[in-house]
C-alpha cells in the first residue's frame, strides 16, 4: 500500500467505506477534531493536557496499550478532561509486517485496559487483510492534517505553519504526545488553538459508533 509519511492521508485510503474508516468529517460549522498519538505519556501527555485545558479544548487520544498499562494515573488524568479515547494498538505495530491474526489480536488486546471502537493503525499502516478483521469492530480514522512534530527535520515554526495552513473545517489533525515530538507540540499547539479559536472555530472530540 502507499506510504503514509504525508501532510494528509493518501487518496487510496478514501476508497474504503466511509461507514469504517474517516479521513475527515463532514462539518456544517467550523469544528476541528484533534488528536493525539503514542501516548500515555507522563512528560508529554501531561504538559498537553495542561495547555488543553488552559484553552477549554477536546480533543481525542489515540493510547497504546502498553503505555496505558505503565502509565494508568496518567491515562486516568486523560479521562477525567472529558477527552475522547481511541486505540493505537497495544505495542505501536506496524501493519505492514505483522501477520493479520497477531494484528488483530494485539488490537483487540487493548480491551483490557480501555474499550473503545475509535481505532488508528500506527503510522496509518495495515493492510486489507487487517482492515477486514477489524472494521465490525472499530471505525479506523485516519487524518487530513499531520503535524510532522515527529520528525527531526521539521522545526518547531514549520510544525506550526503546516498545522495552520492545512486545517480546514471538519479536518482531523495529528499531533503525538511522546518525547520525540513534545518540544515541538509545546510551541505549536497553544498558538494553533489560539488561531482558531479566535476565528470561532470549536474543537470536538471523535464519536465512535
Amino acid at each position: 500500500m502507499t506510504s503514509v509519511n504525508h501532510i494528509k492521508t493518501p487518496f487510496i485510503f478514501r476508497l474504503f467505506s466511509r461507514q469504517h474508516l474517516i479521513c475527515n468529517m463532514l462539518s456544517p460549522e467550523n469544528e476541528i477534531h484533534l488528536t493525539f498519538d503514542d501516548g500515555p505519556n507522563p512528560e508529554a501527555t501531561l504538559a498537553i493536557l495542561d495547555i488543553l485545558r488552559e484553552k477549554g479544548v477536546r480533543a481525542t487520544f489515540f493510547c497504546v496499550g502498553h503505555n496505558v498499562m505503565k502509565h494508568p494515573e496518567v491515562f486516568e488524568l486523560v479521562r477525567q478532561g472529558g477527552h475522547a479515547i481511541g486505540n493505537h494498538t497495544f505495542h505501536h505495530l506496524n501493519g505492514w509486517k505483522t501477520a493479520p491474526a497477531s494484528y488483530y489480536e494485539d488490537v483487540t488486546r487493548c480491551e483490557e485496559y480501555f474499550q473503545t471502537t475509535l481505532f488508528r493503525p500506527p503510522h496509518g499502516r495495515f493492510t486489507p487483510s487487517q482492515y477486514y478483521l477489524l472494521r465490525n469492530k472499530y471505525l479506523f480514522v485516519m487524518w487530513s492534517v499531520l503535524a510532522k512534530d515527529y520528525h527531526r527535520r521539521v522545526t518547531p515554526e514549520k510544525c506550526l505553519d503546516i498545522v495552520i495552513k492545512k486545517t480546514l473545517p471538519g479536518s482531523i489533525v495529528v499531533f503525538h504526545d511522546s518525547v520525540k515530538a513534545i518540544e515541538k507540540v509545546l510551541y505549536a499547539l497553544p498558538r494553533f488553538l489560539d488561531y482558531f479559536l479566535e476565528k470561532g472555530y470549536k474543537f470536538k472530540g471523535l464519536e465512535g459508533r
